[in-house]
């Protein structure tokens, strides 16, 4: 495998839950913030989001390989934004930081 010299501007953690692989990305500028909104707080913390930093093309395939999904940041949410794989009005923006959750379904039906 060859090395890249891009910027890594995403954290990502891959978590296994029953057959599935769900993908939790969040800018890397973020990691740690805690939001306040009304009666509940959100952190964005570094135990669920990281694991490893990865490249806008590193996200950009992750994006397009995985069926559960779950997005953090301007940044990430624009990009999957982007490529078509949501639509703005799905986003919701808490505290000024916009989350986009992305399932998609494959199979007969």
């Amino acid at each position: 495998m060859h090395e890249t010299n891009q910027k890594k501007n995403y954290a990502l953690r891959k978590i296994k839950y029953q057959e599935t692989q769900i993908i939790n990305i969040c800018d890397l500028n973020i990691l740690g913030t805690e939001i306040n909104q009304g009666d509940f707080t959100i952190n964005i913390s570094k135990e669920y989001y990281y694991n490893e930093e990865i490249t806008n093309d590193d996200a950009i395939n992750l994006l397009k390989s995985s069926s559960i999904i779950n997005l953090v940041g301007k940044d990430i949410v624009d990009l999957a934004l982007t490529l078509k794989l949501a639509k703005k009005n799905t986003v919701k923006i808490i505290g000024n930081i916009p989350f986009l959750m992305i399932f998609k379904f494959t199979g007969n039906y």
